[in-house]
Formats: C-alpha cells, structure tokens, sequence
C-alpha cells in the first residue's frame, strides 16, 4: 500500500479546504496583497489551480497530514522519499 493518496478537494468540507489553501498561501510566502483581496483572492485562484489539476492534494497515511503541492512539488516529493528509501534513510 502506498504510504500517499490523492485526496479529491470535492470530498474535503468546504472550511477544511480553505484552510489548506490559506496554508498553502502562507507556506509559499505569498503576498496577500497582490490580488487586491487579500488572502480570500488567493484562495480563489488555487481552488482554480486544482480544478485545472494545476495543484494535488496529498495525504501522508503515516504522518496523518495533508497538503497542498504544486504537481511539480509532488514530483520531487516523490523522488526525494524514494532517494531515501534506496539509502535507508527512511
């Protein structure tokens, strides 16, 4: 069993799903000014980004967490877990 799974953001609360964006806005270092809307601007345009499968949600089963990656985030996610499986590091 894969220790990741997509999660669809349809299934997640609507409240569940803003808060993951807000963290993905302030984990990235956005600047919340820039859409003149302030963080609820960004948050429109990431709920745009996964609708056009621009952004994944993920969810770790062995650390219980879930995040927002950009796909080229997930990528070398993956790759970096893998490194460190091969090495034993993990």
């Amino acid at each position: 069993m894969s220790r990741f799974i997509e999660v669809p953001a349809r299934m997640l609360p609507p409240d569940t799903l803003t808060a993951l964006l807000e963290a993905f806005v302030t984990r990235q270092g956005y600047d919340t000014t820039d859409t003149g809307e302030g963080m609820s601007g960004w948050v429109a345009e990431l709920r745009q980004q996964l609708d056009r499968h621009e952004l994944i949600i993920a969810h770790d089963l062995e650390l219980e967490m879930t995040e927002v990656m950009t796909l080229a985030q997930w990528r070398s996610f993956g790759r970096e877990l893998a490194d460190d499986e091969e090495e034993g590091d993990y």
